[in-house]
């Protein structure tokens, strides 16, 4: 990938219609590198729509999606997935019958495909980056435990390192503390503010708690559109903003 641009995502102009009704409408957002940049908005609003478009799982009908000064509108998912963009969803997406080892280690690039994974051994260098990333989640002291006993919020962070094993350089985390405790919300804030020193990152998030504690950058949204962007002080004064979302 080249690594000069200024931005690493560039989306313009971005707009999809499901039966004459208008999800994301003429939608721009910019993410810089190393930046952690959160959408918020009431229900409705196109949050999750906008992740489903960047990611592929939805194609959109209008608009520019460039990632890396490369677009990517109309590539498969799988190809968006290897061109370095993660999606985590707002349920955890783990294989609940395997340790968390090997969650870990079935998302390592090597063991993608079907040869793949039939000849993957895990390797004394793939062996350090899981302990690296188990260690990053907080995971390191669960290795072998089975995935479906972890808490919600171990749940939660098991997938966001399945997304640190492919190596992703754009993180986009659908809302990651729904359901977690006070402490396991402080904890994952730390964790996105860590990934973040050499990943970009993308949060939807109705915590506005949270928010505070990891966004360098917010975007509201309302009915498909950008209606505010900017720092969380400045959206949290917009008389707009108040009236749609946070006054309600």
């Amino acid at each position: 990938m080249n690594m000069t641009e200024e931005f690493l995502l560039e989306v313009e102009d971005l707009g999809v219609s499901f039966d004459g009704f208008k999800a994301v409408d003429g939608f721009n957002f910019y993410l810089s590198r190393g930046q952690v940049h959160v959408i918020i908005g009431p229900n409705g609003a196109g949050k999750t729509t906008v992740l489903d478009l960047i990611c592929g799982k939805t194609k959109a009908t209008s608009g520019s999606i460039r990632f890396g000064g490369r677009e990517i509108r109309g590539m498969r998912e799988y190809r968006i997935v290897r061109a370095g963009v993660g999606r985590k969803f707002q349920n955890p997406s783990i294989y609940d019958g395997l340790t968390v080892v090997e969650n870990l280690e079935l998302s390592h690039p090597k063991g993608r495909g079907l040869f793949s994974c039939l000849t993957f051994r895990r390797t004394p260098e793939i062996k350090e980056r899981i302990e690296s990333v188990a260690k990053d989640i907080g995971l390191i002291d669960h290795l072998d435990t089975e995935a479906s006993i972890l808490s919600h919020g171990q749940k939660q962070w098991l997938e966001i390192g399945m997304l640190l094993m492919q190596d992703s350089d754009l993180l986009m985390l659908d809302e990651p503390v729904a359901g977690m405790s006070v402490r396991e919300r402080a904890e994952t804030a730390e964790l996105i503010k860590k990934i973040a020193a050499t990943r970009s990152i993308i949060v939807i998030e109705h915590d506005m708690e949270f928010v505070k504690l990891i966004a360098d950058r917010v975007t509201v949204m309302h009915l498909g559109k950008v209606i505010a962007e900017g720092s969380m002080e400045t959206v949290q004064a917009d008389p707009k903003v108040i009236e749609v979302y946070i006054g309600h």
